[in-house]
């Protein structure tokens, strides 16, 4: 419902995938090696898909909570998948 909001969200969105390659700093190329983050890939998979559905619908009250909690479930993602990788390197390493 607020533009400015969406606007600063479709940005960020966008922008998040350019900072992402030098973000990465694992130890492994692939996710193969990564059990929790083949888990969380395919959880982004089915918020994005939702999120696409969630933008073709009328701005009404249930949609609009659940865009927003999508959204922050996005921006959830690239927070938690570093994280996990980076415990995930840790504790391969010991």
């Amino acid at each position: 419902p607020n533009k400015l909001g969406g606007v600063i969200a479709l940005v960020m969105s966008i922008a998040i995938l350019f900072f992402l390659p030098i973000l990465h700093n694992s130890k492994f190329q692939g996710l193969q090696f990564y059990p929790l983050n083949q888990i969380l890939f395919w959880y982004m998979l089915m918020i994005v898909i939702l999120l696409t559905w969630i933008g073709a619908r009328p701005v009404e009250d249930p949609y609009i909570l659940t865009g927003q909690i999508l959204t922050v479930v996005y921006f959830l993602y690239y927070i938690l998948n570093p994280m996990i990788t980076y415990l995930w390197d840790k504790i391969l390493n010991t």
